[in-house]
C-alpha cells in the first residue's frame, strides 16, 4: 500500500504568449519603412507560432503527467510517516505468550520425580545424607515445596497455553531446588546429628552396605537385622526417621534373607 500524496496548491503568474514579441517585430518593421523587411517577417510569422505553439503544448503536456505521477518538482513534499506526536509514549505491545513443549516438560518432571523416588526408597541414600529428607534444612524446604507445586499443575492431558507455562516455570524451579538441595545435603552430611549418635548412623551404613554385597545369605540376613536395630534406636531419639519408602524397602530386602517356612 503505497504512500498518499500530497501536493502543494502551485501559482503560476500571467503566462506571456508569443504575441507580444511579435507584435513588437511588425511594429519595429513598420517603423523603419521597409516593406521588403516587412514582407520576410509576414512570411515567417507563421513559422514563428508554429514553433511557440509545440513548446507551450510540451511544457503543458510535461506538467500534467508530472502531476499525475505526483513527482513534478513543485508538487513534491515530504510526507510524515503516522504515528504518535513527538514526545508521546508508544503504546504497549503484548508480547505473544510462548507455550512450552508440553511433552518435553512431562519428560523433565517425570525424570525428576525418578531421582527424587529413588532417594527416598533407598535407606544407604538417606543415611548418608538425611538432610536431604528434613524440611527444616532451608535448602530441602524449598525443593518440597517447588515439588508440590509442579506435581499440582501435572495433569494427563496437554491443558490451555497459560497452564503449560505454569508448569513449565514450577518444573524449572523444581530441578533447580533439587540441585540446590542435593549439593546442601553433600556438603552436610552427618554434621547435623549429634555427635554421640552419629556413631550409630555410621554403623547402620556398615551393616546395610554389608547386607547389599554379600554373596552369604545367613550374612545378608544378620546385617539386615541389626541394621534395623540401629535404625530404631535412631527413630526412638528422634535423631533420624527413614522416610516410609527407605523404611518399606529395607524391610521388604530384610524379609526376603527369612528362611522359607
Amino acid at each position: 500500500m503505497g504512500r498518499p500524496r500530497y501536493h502543494r496548491t502551485y501559482r503560476r503568474g500571467p503566462r506571456r504568449g508569443p504575441v507580444a514579441p511579435l507584435l513588437l517585430l511588425i511594429a519595429v518593421a513598420l517603423l523603419a519603412g521597409g516593406a521588403m523587411f516587412a514582407m520576410i517577417v509576414m512570411m515567417l510569422v507563421p513559422l514563428f507560432l508554429v514553433g511557440a505553439g509545440a513548446v507551450a503544448f510540451s511544457l503543458t503536456r510535461r506538467g500534467r503527467f508530472h502531476h499525475l505521477r505526483g513527482t513534478a518538482p513543485w508538487a513534491r513534499r515530504h510526507v510524515a510517516p503516522a504515528g504518535p506526536p513527538p514526545g508521546a509514549a508508544a503504546p504497549p505491545f503484548p508480547r505473544p505468550l510462548q507455550a512450552p513443549e508440553w511433552a518435553s516438560t512431562k519428560a523433565s518432571f517425570a525424570q525428576l520425580r525418578g531421582e527424587y523416588a529413588r532417594f527416598e526408597c533407598d535407606p544407604l541414600a538417606v543415611l548418608r545424607l538425611p538432610a536431604l529428607t528434613d524440611v527444616t534444612v532451608p535448602s530441602t524446604g524449598r525443593f518440597v515445596d517447588a515439588f508440590a507445586e509442579a506435581q499440582a499443575l501435572d495433569t494427563d492431558q496437554r491443558p490451555p497455553r497459560e497452564h503449560c507455562a505454569r508448569f513449565a516455570t514450577a518444573v524449572d524451579a523444581a530441578w533447580r531446588t533439587w540441585r540446590a538441595a542435593l549439593d546442601a545435603a553433600e556438603r552436610i552430611r552427618l554434621a547435623g546429628i549429634p555427635a554421640e549418635e552419629r556413631a550409630t548412623v555410621q554403623r547402620a551404613i556398615k551393616l546395610l552396605t554389608v547386607a547389599r554385597d554379600s554373596d552369604h545369605d545367613a550374612e545378608r540376613a544378620a546385617a539386615y537385622a541389626k541394621a534395623r536395630a540401629e535404625l530404631a534406636k535412631l527413630k526412638r531419639s528422634g535423631t533420624l526417621r527413614l522416610p516410609p519408602a527407605a523404611a518399606a524397602a529395607l524391610d521388604a530386602a530384610a524379609r526376603q534373607q527369612l528362611p522359607p517356612a
